[in-house]
């Protein structure tokens, strides 16, 4: 490593036999110098522990020391490093490497010791990452204390009035309202009350008359109870609702849905509920429990679930609604089956990116290009939805993935077989997506009229990203009674 004189194109300076020109020396650069000479020193003392130069390894050490505190001074008190606070700093270290040629640490030496030292580092990141991954999909899986304790409450209160039993077998005028397709009909499945209240709650209070509005939310049997009592209690805007659970759906067994089918499966239960058969291989996310719950594929069977109805609004219970939806259904669909918002932009999101085109099945019948679109706020024409058979078309599909060949992840990939060429592209406004993971154009967020939490962080968890729990809260009334004594805030 020898030192030359370089022209830099500015003035050059002599400290102490040490060639440094003004512009290394001048205000903005100093911290990038200082941070390179870190970098450099912390490789030549894996060079120097190598060779079991202990003393000169603690002099690097010592050095770089000094020149993290000289960073972060400048850093909490908010200065610029000058030229006469670093000037020694720069020329003790700039002596230290000098030592370092004449022991024979050669530059290509030292840059594959960097090398190494930088390739660690990723890989101590990856694990981090991938830790952070696991931890942040486990903290989304669990049951957060406020949502059990809403549920035992409400669970409490249905057993304790029988008014809302009494209510439900009686109101002749909602059971109309139930099947009159003159009315505009949206459906959630879900088991989170509080999250499926404020998906209702949102909507009607942005409805311009929520009175031609009807809400059919379908739970599971542990949530029916409490969310019946829930939805009777409170009062949202004139909206009619209706609660059902799946498992009276007699058509719902074994021989007719293949993902119960697999759920009887030993290899498939050991693949999602142990992670026994492939060392752990398979990321996490892929492995997670709820891609077999019923209340997750209920979606591909909602003709059967409303067979009176003609055209449905369907909505994930982690969203929040901002405009008037009853547009929606005078959107024209051009004969096809579903109505979504695409996400492809370039070359993401395209149907190489969820489905495994390496298998003939899928090769020869996909674009690997075509666009994807998200589920979340979907306009189904139930009409032709049962003229197309798309819930035979997924059913075919949900079969020939048994051994998880096709596609790993999800409902999105069977919905993107299942409705391939049957999907109207909608306006992007209409449903917004990245609000559980990523930051989202505030632009898009003042348009959109319906805004998805879609990602791990949920703005009912703990995790979840605080600079957008406010959209969804607003929706929350936090002096009702049972939310203080669950202490929900």
């Amino acid at each position: 490593m020898s030192f030359q004189r370089y022209n830099w194109g500015s003035q050059i300076l002599n400290l102490e036999g040490l060639i440094v020109t003004e512009e290394m020396l001048t205000p903005q650069p100093i911290s990038r110098q200082l941070n390179d000479q870190i970098s450099l020193a912390k490789g030549l003392i894996e060079i120097a522990k190598e060779k079991k130069n202990v003393q000169f390894s603690w002099d690097l050490s010592s050095q770089i020391s000094k020149l993290q505190v000289l960073l972060s001074d400048a850093a909490t008190t908010e200065t610029t490093l000058t030229t006469a606070d670093s000037q020694i700093a720069i020329r003790d270290m700039e002596l230290l490497i000098y030592q370092a040629q004449q022991l024979d640490y050669d530059t290509a030496t030292t840059i594959m010791r960097l090398k190494d030292y930088v390739q660690n580092l990723e890989h101590q990141t990856s694990s981090v990452t991938e830790k952070s991954s696991k931890y942040g999909q486990i903290a989304a899986e669990a049951i957060p204390r406020i949502l059990y304790c809403l549920g035992v409450r409400l669970t409490i209160e249905w057993f304790k009035n029988s008014k809302f039993r009494i209510k439900k077998s009686r109101d002749h005028q909602v059971a109309e309202k139930l099947v009159d397709n003159d009315l505009y009909h949206f459906c959630v499945f879900s088991d989170n009350i509080l999250a499926t209240s404020v998906v209702v709650n949102s909507t009607a209070l942005n409805a311009k008359d929520p009175n031609l509005m009807v809400f059919h939310l379908v739970t599971d049997e542990v949530n029916y109870a409490p969310m019946i009592a829930w939805f009777s209690m409170n009062s949202f805007n004139g909206l009619t609702i209706e609660v059902q659970k799946f498992e009276d759906f007699h058509w719902l067994n074994a021989s007719y849905v293949p993902v119960l089918k697999q759920l009887q499966d030993s290899e498939t239960q050991n693949y999602y509920f142990s992670g026994t058969k492939d060392d752990g291989k398979t990321p996490i996310k892929y492995r997670n429990p709820k891609y077999l719950s019923m209340l997750n594929h209920l979606r591909f069977y909602i003709p059967q679930v409303f067979p009176a109805l003609e055209k449905v609004v369907f909505l994930d219970d982690d969203v929040v609604v901002q405009k008037d939806l009853s547009p929606l259904f005078s959107v024209d669909l051009n004969g096809n089956v579903n109505g979504a918002v695409e996400t492809c932009m370039e070359r993401f999101h395209r149907y190489h990116k969820y489905l495994n085109f390496s298998h003939p099945l899928i090769r020869i019948h996909f674009d690997p290009d075509a666009c994807g679109w998200a589920f979340g706020m979907n306009v189904f024409d139930l009409v032709e939805w049962r003229r197309r058979n798309v819930t035979g078309i997924y059913h075919y599909w949900q079969e020939k993935n048994i051994d998880r060949t096709l596609w790993k992840l999800g409902t999105l990939p069977p919905g993107l077989l299942a409705f391939y060429g049957l999907t109207e592209p909608l306006d992007p406004s209409w449903h917004v997506l990245g609000f559980g993971y990523t930051t989202v154009d505030p632009l898009l967020i003042e348009k959109g009229a319906v805004l998805h939490f879609n990602g791990n962080s949920k703005p009912w968890l703990k995790i979840g990203k605080q600079k957008y729990k406010p959209m969804w809260e607003k929706y929350i009334d936090y002096t009702h009674p049972i939310l203080q004594e669950c202490s929900v805030y």
